[in-house]
């Protein structure tokens, strides 16, 4: 068996009279990857803080090399060879992709940032993971996905020997998966022992040795990976989950609910028409940067766009105007819930009750009594997890931050639902209920559309699908498609798109994303 690198030993972590780590422990070997897998609130994100440096342990040990440790900072994390990539990115928006890379770590010549050194090892971090981007963009010009990717190249550049992940394949497509787990098994063939944090099962038998399982804060069992996926959600969750993807459909679906007609965004998308009806899941597939999100913030207001109309039950909304969208029965959940959907310092009550707050005042003063109940309500409903409604919602995890988000536009009684990733870094248990919360809507004669980068999710949770290709709707599917027939559609217009590249302007390329 390798050696032990990294080891928690019965470590414990509470904050305030919330224990949240009750005596885990944990070993990390030399050239191997412990998987750690739990439901959203089990104690993933604290337990590898821990490791990080980002909270101590109350009691417990923490070994390195055989030797206990104490790990105030991450200063000192480092120091002993320990990079975390966490699921919050530690980017800074303003700087470049090469800065950020470096940061902390600037190379200086005469008290001067040497930039072709910075440029130079900037590089070499990003060709580890084949990632192509120009070195001086600013990091906030990148998508998510491409964001994830510096934040890994930025961990690899430390040459780190134990390396923390936490949901790393998260917003990445699956070619982007495959090139990261290329890098990780050269890694573990160089000896580097890892920590990895996914909710994709399929993900942990292809990278990790074994897994161990932490349910509400306690450790549950450690077990190889290759174990049965029905074996490990029983582990996470404590009890059998018949069916991943419970779709209800009701008997009918009604009229139109959402009607969107020779919609056109230059540069996004193009003469995109659609109807979403009453009762009905609409799914949106296709590649990243196929121009999904785009659609989906451009109906919910958040986005101009140059043509076509929107309707929300028969009323055309004018464009550009989210306060309108949401007055018509809009709701809207974005792909990235921390940046564009919460206020994370704000209390869970808040964030709940921020759509009706104006709906719901008298005399011009806001109902706080009246929106505490209302919030209280709806979160029991959803079962999220907290101490109170006063928590900041930063405290919570991801899972129960996203039932949130869907809590605000229940609580608003919202008919057309936008879904944009809507269980990216959400566990199997946490999936099913925000899937419950979907046929809630659609059963109470509200219209759903969802895009959704997890083919299984769009055809287990769609009554039919629309696939786009390179900003145009390249074709429609029945719900009992395959995912071949979804990506023939998918990748329909990638040919014309290259092609099309040739003539483009510099640093304009229509599949940048792709």
């Amino acid at each position: 068996m390798s050696e032990c690198v990294l080891q928690l030993d019965n470590v414990t972590k509470s904050f305030g009279p919330v224990e949240v780590i009750k005596g885990v422990d944990l070993t990390v070997r030399r050239g191997q990857v412990q998987a750690l897998l739990g439901e959203n609130g089990a104690g993933k994100s604290t337990l590898i803080k821990m490791i990080a440096g980002v909270h101590e342990p109350d009691s417990g040990r923490i070994m390195v090399d055989g030797q206990e440790v104490k790990i105030p900072d991450t200063k000192t994390s480092e120091a002993l060879g320990i990079a975390t990539i966490h699921q919050e990115l530690n980017l800074v928006p303003t700087m470049s992709v090469a800065e950020n890379i470096m940061l902390s770590r600037t190379p200086r010549r005469y008290g001067m940032v040497n930039r072709k050194h910075l440029k130079a090892q900037a590089q070499a971090a990003l060709h580890l993971i084949g990632l192509d981007v120009d070195l001086d963009m600013p990091v906030s010009e990148l998508g998510v996905a491409k964001q994830q990717l510096v934040e890994i190249a930025k961990a690899l550049s430390m040459n780190a020997r134990i390396l923390i992940l936490d949901e790393p394949t998260a917003a990445l497509t699956g070619k982007e998966v495959d090139a990261l787990f290329t890098v990780l098994e050269e890694l573990k063939a160089k000896g580097v022992a890892m920590v990895f944090i996914s909710h994709h099962l399929e993900e942990l038998a292809r990278i990790a040795e074994t897994i161990s399982v932490l349910r509400d804060g306690s450790f549950i069992a450690e077990v190889p990976a290759d174990t049965d996926e029905d074996e490990l959600v029983r582990l996470m969750v404590g009890r059998e989950i018949e069916n991943q993807y419970p779709r209800e459909v009701p008997p009918e679906h009604g009229e139109a609910l959402l009607e969107v007609s020779e919609l056109t965004s230059d540069g996004a998308f193009h003469d995109v028409t659609f109807t979403v009806h009453a009762g009905e899941v609409v799914g949106l597939a296709g590649l990243v940067g196929a121009g999904r999100t785009e659609i989906i913030r451009a109906i919910a207001g958040a986005d101009p766009y140059d043509s076509g109309t929107i309707r929300v039950d028969g009323t055309q909304l004018r464009g550009g105007d989210i306060r309108a969208a949401i007055r018509a029965g809009v709701g809207h959940i974005p792909e990235d819930r921390k940046s564009q959907a919460l206020v994370l310092d704000a209390s869970v009550g808040d964030n709940l009750g921020f759509a009706t707050l104006y709906p719901t005042a008298k005399a011009g003063l806001a109902d706080r009594s009246g929106q505490r109940r209302r919030a209280g309500e709806v979160a029991e409903k959803l079962r999220i997890r907290m101490a109170d409604l006063s928590q900041p919602i930063r405290n919570l995890s991801g899972g129960n931050q996203q039932k949130a988000v869907f809590g605000r536009w229940v609580l608003a009684g919202s008919k057309v639902l936008l879904l944009d990733e809507p269980t990216r870094g959400v566990d199997v248990g946490a999936k099913v209920e925000i899937y419950n919360i979907i046929n809630e809507v659609t059963a109470a004669g509200g219209a759903v559309l969802m895009a959704s980068s997890d083919l299984p999710e769009v055809l287990g949770m769609s009554d039919r699908i629309l696939v786009m290709s390179g900003g145009q709707l390249a074709g429609q599917l029945p719900k009992d498609s395959t995912q071949d027939e979804v990506m023939a559609f998918a990748v329909s217009n990638v040919t014309s798109a290259t092609s099309a590249s040739a003539a483009a302007p510099a640093g304009t390329n229509p599949k940048d994303e792709a």
